[in-house]
């Protein structure tokens, strides 16, 4: 069953992706809008920067022919949320002198060629030592349309949401299923695009099936929050993303792709279209 009432908390805002002028928060919510009733999105992810520049942004403009948003990871040396396939595409990256600045030069090519929404994702590091206005105003600059910083807590959230807020760009907060009502609600009230909630409990990864408690999860979300979920974290093969498509508004797929990319380097065949052809795959998993 679809979720015929996605895309809540929107109002009545035209529908049109097109519109002159739609950007940055906007752009995020016209996605849901235009999904609203008929599918989940597809939020695909990619590693910045790896396993180089050049091939990253072959990879991002495949997963671009098939996602609806595009998740830009932004490589980082302690990533306390990413799990081995991830930190393993970071590391690879950073091994090839990738720097912050880059995600945003990359940001800024892609955008010349996509009007879909890109996220950029990263941990609280690159922020504070960039500050939170320049790291949101070289975000907004770059094409950006949200920030998803997963290890700042929404009590110290509050900088970098108004310098966010301040750019029209959507900064994302999570909740997993260990987060007590009340705080969810907070959460929610202060999310901004969607809420990206954990599907599973622990790093990003590929798992054999989805958590037995995400349908509870996902119904105790919905009673508490008027603003649409996205469900991440150990989505990885096409039933999974179906499954997931039935109880949220969006699914996240991160780990499989960048291990598509992985095999395929291994294997010797182009990461680029290996993505691009799990990433359609999932796509159509979601009808």
């Amino acid at each position: 069953m679809k979720r015929v009432e996605a895309a809540r908390g929107y109002g009545d805002r035209p529908d049109r992706m097109s519109d002159e002028g739609v950007r940055g928060m906007k752009r995020v919510e016209a996605a849901f809008r235009a999904a609203r009733g008929k599918r989940a999105l597809l939020i695909g992810y990619a590693t910045a920067g790896f396993p180089d520049l050049e091939t990253s942004r072959r990879i991002c403009s495949s997963l671009l022919e098939h996602c609806d948003l595009l998740e830009l990871g932004i490589p980082f040396s302690d990533p306390v949320l990413d799990g081995p396939v991830i930190q393993e595409s970071s590391s690879r990256a950073l091994e090839a002198g990738f720097r912050v600045s880059d995600a945003f030069d990359l940001a800024r090519e892609l955008r010349e060629r996509t009007e879909k929404p890109l996220l950029a994702m990263t941990y609280y590091n690159p922020v504070h030592r960039m500050g939170h206005e320049a790291f949101a105003e070289r975000a907004a600059r770059a094409g950006f349309d949200g920030l998803l910083v997963p290890d700042l807590p929404l009590e110290e959230a509050g900088g970098l949401r108004a310098a966010a807020d301040s750019r029209d760009l959507a900064a994302v907060l999570f909740a997993s299923m260990s987060t007590p009502d009340d705080r969810l609600r907070d959460i929610a009230g202060a999310t901004r695009g969607f809420l990206y909630c954990f599907a599973v409990k622990g790093t990003t990864g590929l798992r054999e099936s989805l958590s037995a408690g995400l349908a509870p999860f996902t119904a105790r979300v919905r009673s508490l929050c008027d603003i649409p979920i996205a469900l991440g974290l150990g989505i990885s093969s096409p039933g999974q993303c179906r499954e997931a498509g039935e109880l949220a508004d969006a699914v996240v797929v991160g780990s499989a792709l960048v291990k598509a990319c992985l095999d395929a380097l291994d294997s010797g065949a182009d990461p680029a279209a290996a993505a691009g052809r799990l990433a359609a795959s999932l796509r159509e998993a979601l009808g």
